[in-house]
């Protein structure tokens, strides 16, 4: 699958140098998205237990460590953009652990 925004995630475990365990996790989400072609939400679930959908046009928030990575899976096209990384307390700032919120930003931010 290609990953579109892959730089965001590079930015990330550069930013967490001394946080072995993260960029462990960033370099296997990377490695699970570019090895995989998933065609279903069940498929991608099988890869990824930690793949929270959020959204049913495929949007996903993906646990890394203490991290919290948006990232919107197409599985009829093959690609997987990242959409929004950060730390657990930016997501809880931002989307309030409420899918309506993450609907909103997400059409604000014309995503949706």
């Amino acid at each position: 699958m290609r990953l579109i925004g892959k730089h965001k995630l590079e930015k990330l475990k550069r930013k967490n140098r001394g946080n072995i365990s993260l960029t462990r996790e960033i370099d296997k989400l990377i490695v699970d998205i570019e090895m995989n072609e998933w065609k279903s939400k069940a498929e991608l679930k099988t890869t990824r237990s930690d793949a929270d959908c959020v959204h049913s046009d495929g949007f996903y928030f993906f646990n890394l460590n203490v991290n919290r990575t948006m990232i919107l899976v197409e599985f009829e096209e093959g690609e997987a953009s990242v959409v929004w990384v950060g730390n657990h307390q930016e997501y809880e700032n931002i989307f309030k652990n409420n899918k309506g919120t993450i609907k909103k930003w997400l059409k604000d931010n014309n995503w949706i």
